[in-house]
């Protein structure tokens, strides 16, 4: 592996966020809603519609790691192929384990980035509807006071009714 790999690895990872956003911001709150609509509604099993973008995203991957590694692409696919699937644990990791704790776990967000990501992603929860939500993002978020004062200017519309009410 050359330096050259190690920065597409980097790149790649980097990338995906950009990428991720596109695609959550207008594919998955867009003509993707059909699966994505179950991520925005309490969960009643351990999967959900929405867990095919998982299996759908982690495809270019496999396929860059095959064509580097079998079929003779070259260095540079299984870099980004690595980049793809580093970006993709790193998802789970911080989506369906930390914030929504599909696996039950005790950590709680001490840093000041780690509050911040984790309270952006839960405000973008707060609205159960395709449109109107705020923060696309998974590691990369405005800061809360911000996406409070845009969800505050819709005015309760698609909002999750307040638990405990």
């Amino acid at each position: 592996m050359t330096l050259t790999h190690v920065l597409i690895f980097l790149a790649t990872v980097a990338a995906m966020e950009g990428f991720a956003y596109v695609m959550h911001r207008w594919v998955m709150h867009g003509p993707g809603w059909f699966l994505h609509a179950s991520h925005h509604r309490p969960r009643t099993g351990n999967w959900e519609a929405n867990d095919w973008y998982f299996v759908i995203f982690a495809l270019p991957s496999i396929l860059l790691l095959l064509g580097g590694v079998q079929w003779g692409w070259g260095g540079w696919a299984t870099a980004m192929g690595a980049g793809i699937a580093g970006y993709g644990a790193i998802y789970l990791g911080f989506h369906d384990i930390i914030v929504h704790q599909r696996v039950s776990h005790r950590y709680v967000a001490r840093s000041r980035y780690m509050k911040r990501i984790v309270q952006a992603h839960r405000l973008h929860h707060v609205v159960e509807t395709r449109e109107g939500n705020v923060s696309f993002g998974f590691l990369v978020a405005p800061a809360p006071d911000v996406l409070k004062a845009q969800l505050a200017a819709r005015q309760g519309q698609g909002m999750r009714a307040p638990r405990g009410i």
